[in-house]
């Protein structure tokens, strides 16, 4: 019987090279043929792709084995949820015009088997971090989205692709720049703010960081980070039993990025 939920986040699909991608690839795909058989619900928590834009004729190339799966689980009934990260900024109706799949631009509430869940990618919530919230805005502008169409898809996404490759910490090893994950994070200081005002909330479940992490808020309420699939092949299963984090075994060495 499908009743159980899976989420993931941070796949960084095209990343750091279209070759080492496709292992994780391939990985990911055989990880949904393990879960197609009792999934009711499939949320993508953001940073599915290292970049994603959608020209009015054309998408980022690849990655067809993943979409290829995505629409044979909708078609079979699974319910699908893709949320845009900060590489991925930019979905529009492409995918949405391919398989039933909702896109998710801001966090969301689902309750699940009974206990009330927040999920959200996680980039710029909480307080500080306010250079990366100022480019957001501008990114997600639609005169910003709108110059950048009348670049050449040749041009827009090479460039785009270069700077994310060159310009970003492909170790992606926890943010290392702001230190392990602990109570005091951001991601944990939003979750308690939502939790005074909503105090039914029992789980707060986050990608973005790269890190694993299950921490307690309060007596009531714990937050999720999901890792990633660079490092820890990792997802969270919820069903009626509660929600579990997991990992997906490695079954290749060279799977693991974190040497590059």
């Amino acid at each position: 019987m499908k009743e159980n939920v899976y989420i993931i986040s941070d796949l960084h699909l095209g990343s750091p090279s279209p070759e080492k991608s496709l292992i994780r690839e391939k990985h990911v795909v055989k990880w949904l043929d393990s879960i197609q058989h009792d999934a009711r619900a499939l949320y993508l928590v953001g940073d599915i792709f290292d970049f994603w834009f959608e020209y009015r004729h054309a998408v980022p190339k690849g990655f067809v084995r993943f979409l290829g799966k995505l629409a044979e689980m909708a078609d079979t009934g699974v319910e699908m949820h893709i949320f845009s990260g900060n590489h991925d900024l930019w979905y529009k109706d492409y995918l949405p015009s391919q398989f039933e799949v909702a896109i998710h631009h801001q966090p969301i509430t689902r309750t699940f088997f009974g206990e009330k869940y927040y999920l959200a990618h996680g980039d710029g919530l909480g307080p500080g971090d306010h250079g990366y919230k100022l480019m957001k805005k501008v990114f997600t502008h639609p005169v910003s989205k709108w110059l950048f169409e009348r670049l050449h898809p040749n041009f827009g996404i090479g460039l785009a692709l270069g700077l994310s490759r060159n310009g970003g910490d492909h170790d992606y090893n926890q943010h290392k720049d702001q230190g392990p994950f602990t109570l005091n994070d951001s991601l944990s200081i939003h979750s308690k703010e939502i939790l005074a005002a909503e105090p039914d909330y029992r789980h707060f479940v986050y990608g973005h960081r790269h890190a694993l992490v299950h921490l307690p808020l309060t007596e009531q309420a714990d937050i999720f980070v999901l890792g990633d699939w660079i490092h820890f092949f990792s997802y969270l299963k919820i069903s009626a039993q509660g929600p579990e984090l997991l990992t997906f075994p490695k079954e290749e060495s060279n799977l693991s990025l974190a040497n590059i």
